[in-house]
């Protein structure tokens, strides 16, 4: 039986980012550095792939300092943690490496400038989610209220109008954001914005590759997971921009062949926290079934390093 054509569009850039690549490196880093078992507090990334890879290396993976022992090295996943965590850590005397992104950390940093220069500080992010949890967390309780969509600018119970500052999570639709900051300046006219865009250039990349694949793409599949903020992002960026069918799948077996029937071109992207294997293993999966021309539809280049913190750089 032949084979019908079938064009894939692949978004460059895509998948893993600096964050990302840096915090996976700490976990193996702290395994060669104390063994096994080093505990990690969070989901290190949002990749079941990743992670089920680390813990068959030797990590453990825990919600709360408290179910680490503490005679054990604890490593604070990439999304940040609230001030709390290092402080307790501190307190019972562990070894522990964080591996907040130095993006999250930029905006911990923030919003702890505003707060020392009396401003109260709006959040725009997604509640629970743990980058958030982590940010609002830098602040004692009520110094940082979060809002998550245009409607609830328009009811946050600000203390003084005239003293306020906003940041946002780094893994936020940049589209939707804009239209939240835009609400908070008619409220709140004297409102401080950060020095730079806090949405982080990763997540920019990925969504500005997206809208270029968008409009000339039948479907649209984004490999991530459904805990990953920024891959389901990716999935409504793409569904904006024009896609009529657009999903996220974990692997290759999660594809709906049914939903693709009659196609003639798909977009492929992947979130930040999705290691390019799995892009490959869905590439194949379409490759077996259809006679497949790949064009990479590249937007932006990234050359973005960040360091392992100095305790893992250092021999034991």
């Amino acid at each position: 039986m032949t084979k019908q054509p079938l064009t894939l569009f692949l978004a460059a850039p895509r998948g893993f980012c600096a964050g990302v690549d840096r915090a996976i490196k700490i976990v193996e880093m702290a395994l060669d550095k104390w063994g096994a078992p080093v505990y990690v507090r969070h989901e290190i990334v949002h990749n079941k792939f990743v992670v089920d890879g680390l813990r068959d290396k030797g990590a453990v993976f825990v919600e709360e300092l408290e179910d680490c022992p503490d005679d054990r090295p604890v490593i604070f996943s990439a999304h940040g943690v609230a001030k709390s965590v290092p402080a307790e850590a501190n307190r019972r005397n562990m070894i522990y490496v964080d591996a907040t992104c130095p993006l999250v950390s930029k905006v911990h940093v923030e919003a702890q400038r505003h707060s020392e220069a009396g401003l109260q500080m709006i959040m725009i992010g997604h509640k629970g989610h743990p980058e958030t949890v982590g940010t609002m967390g830098q602040l004692p309780d009520g110094e940082v209220l979060l809002v998550e969509t245009v409607a609830d600018v328009a009811t946050v119970p600000v203390r003084d109008p005239k003293h306020i500052a906003y940041v946002t999570q780094t893994t936020l639709s940049v589209d939707d954001t804009k239209d939240i900051v835009a609400a908070l300046q008619v409220r709140f006219p004297q409102i401080v914005g950060p020095h730079k865009e806090d949405i982080c250039y990763a997540t920019t990349n990925r969504q500005e590759a997206v809208k270029a694949i968008a409009p000339k793409a039948d479907a649209m599949l984004v490999v991530g997971a459904p805990n990953s903020s920024n891959s389901r992002r990716l999935v409504e960026v793409g569904a904006k921009a024009g896609c009529n069918y657009a999903q996220l799948v974990q692997r290759a077996d999660n594809i709906d062949w049914r939903a693709l029937e009659g196609i003639k071109s798909v977009g492929i992207t992947a979130g930040a926290s999705a290691p390019e294997l799995l892009v490959n293993e869905v590439i194949q999966a379409f490759k077996d079934r259809y006679n497949v021309t790949v064009e990479t539809v590249e937007t932006a280049v990234e050359n973005v390093e960040f360091k392992v913190p100095r305790v893992l750089r250092t021999d034991a």
